[in-house]
């Protein structure tokens, strides 16, 4: 379905454009513009706490006590940051960079013709091309557009509104899904593993290969002519079970690791990987969903494909499991399914929206 892009303003429109002070809504709050500072200075930090980087190589090693430091290594990510770099991890380089091409050939498509793509939010109708609306109450825009769709289950996919060019779009994002949606498989065997749960455990409760979602947002950030006043994507943590990034090798992905925004590296042939509110929930917070948000900057467009992974809305119940539970552990969560989940979020931002801001 089209909409109107007269409704819509895309940021690439304002970007290319050649305005030099950026609309007032996408200014973000006095309080959020002290910690906003150069991205490409800040990646090349090498003081301070760093992202994990993981290598999977070992994952399924023959020698039992190299495949289990391997497993140890993830697990500890996952508890201590809920996020990490994953090389080594199985999906061929040259299906990476297909994907990447392909998503870059739609996204260097004339915005006319993206808008034939173009979802349509009010209806409901959320898969398509895009641009975050003011849904809070401070009418606070991001400075990115995006593509998002469904991309597994197969038998569950829209290819109707997936982009025709570039041609190859629909065969390397589907082959990518498929390679993504194993590694996937493996993740949750070894966070599994880290709890003293069966493998097969996390898979089964975040909805098995029938059930468990996997939506593409290819998130494109075009340059932006003042940075250090926007977000590409404010603070937020995932409803996901996990989250799979690529990205074009541009920085901008900022994790609140102790208090302190830290920027992620670019590390080459790496895919990164978030823990999601899901799996936080399912084991008591054990493993961390971590606060993150997108720099933008004014030299280089930054693009990244992020891959949720997301339990069904109403079939799964989200609460801690048994296992995780103790007298000295009570529940951290209540039981929600994850429509009711992605409700208590909304509600939440809305209500912290309305409340009279303070400076930090």
């Amino acid at each position: 379905m089209v909409t109107s892009s007269f409704l819509v303003p895309r940021v690439e429109s304002l970007s290319s454009s050649g305005i030099q002070s950026i609309p007032k809504e996408y200014i973000r709050p006095q309080e959020e513009l002290t910690s906003i500072r150069d991205v490409f200075e800040d990646e090349k930090k090498v003081e301070g706490p760093q992202v994990p980087t993981i290598d999977l190589k070992e994952m399924e090693s023959e020698d039992k006590v190299v495949r289990e430091k391997c497993r140890e290594e993830l697990v500890k990510a996952a508890k201590e940051w809920g996020v990490m770099h994953l090389v080594n991890h199985g999906i061929p380089d040259d299906l990476i960079d297909r994907v990447k091409k392909a998503g870059k050939a739609f996204f260097d498509l004339p915005i006319e013709e993206k808008e034939k793509h173009a979802n349509d939010q009010a209806s409901g109708n959320v898969q398509g091309y895009g641009s975050k609306l003011a849904n809070n109450a401070s009418g606070q825009l991001e400075w990115e557009d995006y593509f998002f769709h469904l991309i597994f289950p197969e038998d569950k996919r829209d290819i109707s509104i997936w982009p025709r060019t570039p041609s190859d779009y629909t065969e390397v994002t589907s082959e990518y899904a498929r390679q993504l949606r194993s590694l996937a498989t493996k993740i949750l065997s070894v966070l599994s593993l880290g709890l003293g749960l069966e493998e097969g455990r996390l898979e089964k409760e975040v909805g098995g290969l029938e059930e468990l979602l996997l939506q593409m947002k290819i998130n494109y950030y075009p340059k932006c002519p003042q940075p250090d006043l926007a977000l590409g994507v404010e603070a937020h943590s995932d409803i996901s079970a996990l989250t799979f990034i690529l990205h074009n090798m541009v920085p901008g992905l900022q994790l609140l690791y102790e208090g302190k925004w830290i920027t992620a590296k670019c590390v080459p042939n790496s895919i990164i990987m978030h823990i999601g509110d899901t799996i936080e929930i399912l084991s008591n917070g054990k493993y961390k969903s971590i606060i993150h948000r997108g720099l933008v900057n004014k030299e280089k467009v930054r693009i990244s494909w992020a891959v949720f992974c997301e339990p069904p809305k109403e079939k799964i119940i989200l609460k801690p499991l048994a296992e995780t539970v103790t007298e000295a552990e009570p529940p951290l969560f209540p039981p929600r399914t994850f429509a009711q989940h992605i409700e208590h979020k909304l509600f939440r931002k809305t209500q912290d929206s309305l409340l009279p801001r303070k400076a930090n």
